[in-house]
């Protein structure tokens, strides 16, 4: 990085370009204090700032690397910028001379027609530009849509409507279409604002540690970049290739619901019951019984079944969150050495999960991670048999607790995915079971990648809409895959049934064809099954999930490749189009569309009703349509055919898979 003075300023440029300007009547950095008012409902937060100070600090001395900035000539220094790095990786490390200061702002040059990406899993908006973006870890939101209804209903009865930002996985990372990357080290609440043309403002509740930046000649080499900082997953474990894992949650009566699956042609890898624990009934539907062991009695001989099931190359996979409920037999050990986050009065911290109480694991403590590992995910599924489970709720730390550290519970909250991420992974290096064991996650922040092995997108409604239901899975994986997070899927069929909003088998088969064209196929029954359509209800639609898992499992030649390439170079499975493509700007806000690898480009059908679909093709190639074999040069946009079992599918002539690509039409 360079310091290039100007007669009233400066200009900080990385490898050619301008990150800040500054200059007294244009200053680039703000500071002041503020007070912020956060509300937790079930993991649905309601957060508003009383901003007591926003000063601008328009004198700026340059002194070698380091930048003191004060309010005028003569006023006391209130925040001072180190600056390291070289021409394409730079650190501005921040240093408060003024104790009083919880608040800063720092513009960041932009240009117009620039374009940005990342966020951590953004469900909405891929290209970032034009919006603002709070960063916090949460739920989602159910609908995710102030205009719709379902929306005002989850808001009105639930605080639980949310909105385009909300997020179970934010990351203060964003990539540039000027080939740079920027990434704020720090965990407390921020936000990214990217509606100026002239500049985006980063905004940071606390003196962050450093801003980061990369610069790289190419997407590609940015993106390797990502991955090297942030960590890189294992390769998947061989089982996956295999097929489908289903979901079912039906106790005993899964493994006969399997059989009858298995019998319509369908290939399995695994059996998902996240109903191993067993369940109770709330208002919201049946729930988990939040102790993490197998219930003999809603899953008898459970051990036996799965040692039968392994030994017809097919896994059982489980669940787990970092809670434990007070009527569970883990409660008592896990309070009486101290494990839990506790109140101001010392005592226990219990949160209201809906209609029952938990106790949250500190994480903080290094014993309580260590026993969590060992004796609840080591003995209790790992050694019980169990080849992977969903890590659920990692963004539910409440923000009135006292930890462990010491630290704030309002700053460790967005951190809370990556350590709850640490303590899976701990268990599963523990028994030497990397790269065969299958965790995923939907929680994250920065650095969850170095220890979760495959993303979940979450709770998508069961529908087509535009902010929360099939479509949003494609904007979390491109989003997510920049920044580090190879290896992405959803569930099959969408989760959140709510005020009447069912699956309809036309969703269910959409749905299941963009899953064969992703790192892992996995279905889930939904919040309520009973109300919702399942994959073995309906022939048609079975008939249909069985032919896309066969036709994932032909693929997974190629997905071995690109798994190949994930481990080595950190590569996402799933790529947008601008990242093969980066001289066709067209392709830089292309959202509803991927990339499978290089050669295989995905346009899912993600909205009802529709039998034909209109996608584009990059330029710079030629491009086979999967299903008629026919050729499309790129540069423009190509309507195609779209009966059910034969998504907008196209590859690369000339790719050294064509063979392979060509043998789906026979499917």
């Amino acid at each position: 990085m360079k310091i290039q003075t100007t007669s009233n300023g400066f200009d900080l440029v990385l490898d050619g370009r301008p990150i800040l300007r500054h200059c007294s009547d244009a200053p680039c950095l703000f500071v002041g204090q503020g007070d912020a008012r956060m509300d937790m409902y079930r993991g649905n937060f309601d957060i508003e700032d009383y901003i007591i100070e926003r000063t601008p600090l328009a004198h700026a001395v340059v002194s070698g690397s380091q930048i003191a900035f004060s309010i005028a000539p003569g006023q006391p220094v209130r925040l001072t910028l180190e600056l390291s790095g070289d021409e394409r990786n730079g650190a501005i490390t921040f240093h408060a001379d003024d104790a009083a200061v919880n608040r800063l702002w720092i513009r960041v040059a932009a240009e117009e027609g620039e374009h940005v990406w990342g966020g951590g899993e953004q469900m909405s908006y891929f290209d970032m530009r034009g919006r603002r973006f709070p960063l916090w870890t949460s739920e989602p939101g159910v609908g995710r849509d102030k205009t719709t209804e379902i929306t005002f209903k989850a808001d009105v009865t639930g605080k639980s409507g949310g909105d385009y930002w909300n997020t179970n996985y934010p990351q203060p990372t964003y990539l540039s279409s000027r080939r740079y990357a920027l990434h704020v080290e720090a965990s407390a609440y921020s936000a990214f604002d990217f509606r100026r043309g002239d500049f985006h403002e980063v905004e940071i509740w606390a003196v962050p540690d450093r801003i980061e930046l990369t610069a790289r000649p190419t997407f590609i080499a940015l993106v390797e970049a990502m991955a090297e900082r942030f960590g890189r997953q294992p390769p998947l474990p061989e089982w996956v290739y295999g097929g489908a894992i289903i979901g079912l949650k039906d106790g005993a009566n899964s493994f006969k619901r399997l059989e009858r699956i298995i019998a319509a042609g369908t290939k399995v890898s695994g059996l998902w019951c996240e109903d191993w624990v067993g369940l109770r009934h709330t208002s919201f539907g049946a729930r988990l019984f939040w102790d993490w062991k197998a219930n003999d009695d809603r899953y008898p001989a459970l051990r036996q079944c799965i040692a039968e099931l392994e030994d017809r190359g097919i896994r059982f996979l489980g669940y787990v969150n970092p809670y434990l409920a007070v009527d569970g037999s883990l409660f008592p050990e896990a309070e009486a050495a101290g494990y839990f986050a506790t109140g101001e009065s010392g005592k226990t911290a219990l949160v209201d999960f809906g209609e029952f109480d938990c106790g949250v694991v500190d994480f903080t403590n290094p014993e309580a991670s260590a026993w969590f590992a060992e004796r609840v995910i080591g003995q209790n599924m790992v050694d019980f048999g169990l080849s992977g489970w969903m890590a659920d709720f990692g963004e539910y730390l409440p923000i009135d607790v006292k930890l462990a550290n010491g630290i704030d519970a309002k700053v460790m909250h967005n951190a809370w995915p990556t350590l709850w991420a640490e303590v899976n992974a701990r268990a599963v290096v523990s028994r030497g079971k990397t790269g065969e064991i299958l965790f995923f996650m939907r929680a994250g922040f920065t650095g969850v990648q170095q220890h979760c092995p495959l993303l979940w997108a979450g709770d998508q409604s069961v529908d087509f809409t535009r902010h929360d239901g099939l479509v949003t899975v494609i904007s979390g994986a491109l989003s997510s895959g920049l920044l580090g997070n190879a290896y992405h899927h959803s569930d099959i069929g969408g989760y959140t049934s709510l005020f009447g909003n069912v699956r309809t088998p036309e969703l269910i088969m959409r749905w299941a064809e963009m899953g064969a064209f992703t790192s892992v196929m996995r279905t889930h029954e939904g919040n309520r099954p009973r109300d919702n359509l399942q994959i073995d209800q309906d022939p048609q639609v079975l008939d249909h999930f069985a032919r896309m898992t066969r036709i994932y499992v032909h693929l997974a030649p190629y997905l071995k490749s690109l798994v190949e390439e994930a481990s080595t170079r950190g590569l996402p499975v799933q790529r947008p189009l601008f990242l093969h493509f980066e001289d066709d700007a067209r392709t830089y806000a292309i959202q509803d569309a991927y990339l499978y690898g290089a050669d295989l480009l995905v346009a899912p059908v993600s909205q009802a009703g529709k039998t034909e679909w209109t996608t584009y093709l990059p330029t710079g190639a030629v491009w086979i349509h999967v299903w008629t074999n026919e050729t499309f040069n790129g540069g423009g946009s190509v309507t195609v055919s779209a009966p059910f079992g034969e998504p907008p599918v196209f590859y690369r002539a000339g790719s050294r898979f064509a063979e392979l690509f060509a043998g789906l039409r026979a499917f």
